[in-house]
């Protein structure tokens, strides 16, 4: 097959596609991890084993080994649109690009947006549009390659597996531009991409950023007790306090999955997300019937960290399971308990993830206070395209200084894990 063999398309609604063809580009390679009910918190040996892995899988390795990523597969996407969180009335127009053979077999895909501001992405350019405006440019619209309102990394250029996959990957890349171009956008962002994929974009003349996130790293713990024992004492002993102090009140912690999750547990959850969205956010992002489509069609990959109180659910979090993360997203609550945001999005993660045997997890953006909790930095990737010769001269003098900053920064906070001093833990 040749790059001239190909077509590219550009679809309005991932709803354009088959699931089956998106979920053989996006998650080609099944993946062996137990999707059964999860046992009680704190009961993990009763889970049926998985290949043990230690530490948290470099990009390279992500990329090759085609892990089973949540966020990119047709259902999350698809949930996204269908519900009204993604659309033209929310800033985010859909823009996916298609490649596909002469015969219409798609190859390759990439989860593209048209953005008329920069929220909801975690990679802030707001300073770039800023200045740009002040110059006399239009910043908006611009091309968003991403999954919204989802800062984890993962494969952005979803390519089938096949002899002519680097060849599919370069014309996406060529697609994107000519998509800037066409929609007369500013500007290409690919976000929480793979450092592979970004070295690739580079090679096309796009940009590339770097930007920290903290993730614990499995180190093939049989237990909670086992993980606490790598710390430093007095952080071993912080962790114990707070673990005690999060459910003092009577509070009792449950792990829902699968059939668990039911309309009344999606209620309840929707009020969290409300009440703590809009006095963080102002503006929640998802809607109640977003919740209802993933619980409908990928339950088993969900897990809601679930803290009750006489009976009644008053916070909780949720997380998506890949085939070696766990991947932390937003939580809520309606009652205020001291730490009780650490047990339930940070500390419940981690026994969650021994129990599966998961090297790692993404407890989302930003976050110093996860260092003394065990969560150590690690580098995430963006690649851009700048259409103006002058901006991007300009963000290329701006991203050289940020990277040094950051990596000064990151050897700062990895010094300053919470683990002992004769263990060697090394961050991503």
């Amino acid at each position: 097959m040749s790059a001239s063999e190909l077509r590219i398309r550009v679809l309005p609604a991932i709803g354009n596609v088959a699931a089956g063809a998106w979920d053989a580009c996006a998650n080609p390679v099944p993946t062996e991890v137990s999707l059964g009910r999860p046992a009680a918190a704190g009961l993990g040996s009763a889970l049926p084993p998985v290949e043990a892995r230690t530490g948290c899988p470099s990009d390279r390795s992500r990329s090759l080994a085609k892990s089973y990523i949540p966020f990119i597969s047709h259902a999350f996407l698809y949930a996204l649109e269908a519900s009204g969180s993604v659309g033209a009335r929310t800033g985010w127009l859909p823009r996916h690009l298609l490649a596909e053979t002469a015969s219409g077999t798609p190859v390759g895909l990439v989860p593209c947006y048209l953005k008329s501001h920069s929220r909801g992405e975690y990679v802030f350019d707001q300073g770039w549009a800023e200045a740009y405006e002040r110059a006399g440019g239009q910043y908006y619209p611009k091309v968003q390659v991403s999954v919204p309102f989802t800062p984890a990394t993962g494969r952005r250029l979803l390519v089938r597996p096949g002899p002519d996959a680097d060849r599919v990957r370069d014309t996406l890349v060529a697609g994107l531009v000519e998509l800037c171009r066409v929609d007369e956008a500013s500007s290409v962002h690919v976000t929480f991409a793979t450092d592979e994929e970004c070295r690739l974009l580079g090679e096309h003349g796009f940009l590339r950023r770097t930007d920290q996130q903290f993730h614990w790293q499995n180190a093939g713990y049989g237990s909670f007790d086992d993980f606490l024992s790598a710390l430093a004492a007095r952080k071993r002993k912080a962790i114990r306090r707070e673990r005690r102090e999060a459910l003092a009140a009577g509070l009792e912690v449950q792990w829902l999955t699968g059939a668990d999750l039911t309309e009344a547990v999606w209620d309840a959850f929707f009020a969290f997300y409300m009440e703590t969205g809009s006095r963080k956010w102002g503006r929640p992002y998802l809607t109640r019937k977003f919740y209802s489509l993933i619980g409908e069609s990928m339950a088993d990959r969900i897990l809601l960290v679930m803290a009750k109180r006489g009976g009644r659910f008053i916070a909780g979090a949720i997380n998506f399971i890949g085939s070696d993360t766990l991947y932390g997203r937003h939580w809520g609550a309606v009652e205020h308990h001291p730490f009780l945001h650490f047990e339930i999005c940070y500390y419940q993660a981690i026994e969650f993830a021994i129990a599966r045997r998961l090297p790692c997890v993404e407890a989302g953006a930003q976050g110093e206070h996860k260092l003394a909790r065990g969560y150590l930095p690690v580098t995430t990737h963006s690649a851009h395209h700048i259409a103006d010769p002058g901006l991007r001269r300009a963000i290329a003098d701006y991203l050289c200084r940020e990277r040094a900053y950051l990596e000064d920064a990151r050897r700062e906070l990895a010094e300053a894990a919470p683990f002992r001093k004769d263990l060697s833990i090394d961050p991503a």
